[in-house]
């Protein structure tokens, strides 16, 4: 898809609660102060819905994908604002016993244009003694999902996925000129590496990467980093929000990507190569490709 002019996208950074309507009145409240400040594409964070760490309290309050309250409000305001509205994502009943972290891009018209279930699962134990078993309650997805706006080719990924440039690398070589992270990073691994990644995920690609997240202490005690991002193909961050509940907002120009993909073509320059182990048979090629 060929790029088109500039555009205005805007980063809601939110604290999302037990809770999904008063999660949801937040997100909305916050969505349309973006928009009248000129926002024509949006994103919201990881779960927008809710962070629910009690199993038994979270199954209780998720819904499938066709009886989500949150998602059949968002696809309203999406018609009523006529924008491109992108739930990062939503904790959505995938099955009786599993949850699925899902995604949603929503056109103008409340369609829903594409929707993405998170590949990677954050399965972690951290120095300080904060441990997270995402696959405890939610399922994986196994498909990476490209879809096309007025202003070229988009990615879907969420949060831990950044970690795995491999998906970003096949976003890009689908023609993505924009790729999400929508994201909950832990206060501590945002401080460490939230930056480093997106910038690096955009400048490896030559694509921008827009990055809404979620901020501070959250009524289920966890801190979240927040720090929503907007960066360029070259890896210059354009907007950048604190920890607080609120919204970034710059103009995109999509040139950018053709610009930053001719100076730097790694795109093209890609090439499989032999990967040799003495531990196990050094006469033995096991054929990869570079992706960097």
């Amino acid at each position: 898809m060929s790029a088109a002019g500039p555009f205005t996208a805007a980063m809601v950074q939110l604290r999302t609660g037990l809770l999904p309507q008063p999660s949801l009145e937040q997100a909305s409240a916050l969505i349309r102060e973006a928009v009248a400040a000129g926002a024509d594409y949006v994103l919201t964070p990881e779960v927008s819905n809710m962070m629910q760490p009690n199993r038994a309290a979270l199954f209780e309050q998720l819904a499938f994908q066709d009886d989500d309250l949150s998602l059949k409000a968002y696809r309203t305001l999406a018609r009523d604002l006529n924008i491109h509205l992108h739930i990062g994502s939503l904790a959505l009943k995938a099955s009786p016993d599993r949850a699925a972290n899902r995604s949603f891009l929503i056109d103008p018209q409340g369609a829903i244009l594409a929707s993405y279930d998170k590949i990677h699962m954050f399965d972690i134990d951290l120095e300080n003694g904060e441990s997270y078993r995402e696959s405890a309650n939610y399922q994986p997805g196994e498909t990476a999902v490209i879809s096309d706006l007025p202003w070229g080719r988009i990615g879907l990924t969420i949060c831990y996925d950044v970690r795995f440039p491999a998906l970003y690398r096949a976003l890009a070589d689908a023609g993505a000129s924009f790729i999400t992270v929508p994201a909950a990073f832990t206060k501590t691994t945002g401080e460490a590496h939230w930056h480093v990644l997106l910038r690096a995920r955009a400048i490896e690609n030559g694509c921008f990467i827009f990055a809404a997240a979620q901020g501070g202490r959250h009524d289920n005690g966890r801190d979240t980093f927040g720090h929503s991002l907007i960066v360029d193909p070259w890896g210059v961050v354009l907007a950048e929000g604190g920890t607080e509940p609120g919204f970034i907002i710059t103009e995109i120009d999509p040139a950018k990507v053709t610009k930053a993909r001719s100076a730097i073509p790694s795109l093209q320059h890609g090439r499989r190569f032999g990967l040799a182990d003495p531990k196990t048979n050094p006469e033995h090629l096991h054929l990869v490709r570079g992706t960097v």
